[in-house]
């Protein structure tokens, strides 16, 4: 860790004690995990706490660990063995203690340029549901609105705890790995009812699988649109005395 990662480690530990559990993420910033219920007094003394002085929220993301590090593709690191190269099927599933949802706070320390991403886990994966952070810091409102809207995470004490990016008469939640990518019900006006309806999805699934394009010269527009002969390019390379007829 780097100076300033260590002083701020030091200072968690000290005012947070055993509350926090505080670890090096991938990218070099500081993670702290604190227990759900502790996270409305641990982010109270992050946020009042003169030498932490975390006053800035400036995210919260919703998280599913359903399928972490068995999904098709890793980000972090694979070879280069084909399709799926990234996921190893035959290793057990490596979510601690079977737990699914989480939520991730995103905190800046303005007075001491100092990052945090304090997470916490949802007790319940059956009906997630934490503690809203909105009377700590106002700004966390829309952000638990949408983690809400998209992974079915329910805030404790949010002021309006409604969806914020889905479709009115919306079921389900987008980005649990249970949702299909297609939907389960479309829209669409009729006029014949003069109303919007909403009728089961008409689209059939299909896998897309990646194209890859290459340039080839059997292809050229030159040689499929004119005579064989006729093309200035053709002419010269057929021209006697020319280097392509020898």
């Amino acid at each position: 860790m780097s100076g300033t990662t260590d002083t701020l480690a030091e200072r968690l530990r000290e005012h947070a004690g055993a509350r926090l559990a505080v670890h090096v993420g991938l990218d070099g910033q500081l993670v702290a995990e604190v227990a759900a219920a502790d996270l409305l007094e641990t982010a109270q003394l992050l946020r009042d706490t003169p030498d932490l002085g975390f006053a800035m929220l400036v995210d919260v993301a919703g998280v599913d660990y359903l399928d972490y590090g068995r999904s098709e593709w890793q980000a972090e690191q694979a070879t280069s063995t084909g399709f799926s190269r990234g996921v190893d099927r035959a290793a057990g599933h490596p979510l601690r203690d079977g737990r699914r949802f989480a939520v991730a706070y995103q905190l800046l320390s303005l007075a001491h340029n100092w990052r945090l991403t304090l997470r916490t886990w949802c007790p319940d994966d059956a009906e997630p549901t934490i503690d809203s952070l909105t009377g700590i810091w106002p700004g966390a409102n829309w952000f638990e609105r949408e983690a809400f809207d998209l992974f079915g995470i329910l805030f404790r004490g949010h002021p309006d705890l409604r969806r914020l990016l889905t479709d009115y008469g919306f079921i389900g939640y987008p980005f649990r790995k249970d949702f299909p990518l297609i939907g389960n019900v479309e829209v669409r006006y009729d006029p014949a009812q003069k109303r919007v309806v909403y009728e089961p999805v008409t689209i059939e699934p299909r896998t897309l699988v990646p194209r890859v394009i290459r340039h080839d010269n059997r292809y050229d527009p030159v040689l499929t649109t004119d005579p064989a002969g006729t093309s200035p390019a053709v002419a010269a390379s057929t021209a006697p005395g020319s280097s392509a007829g020898g």
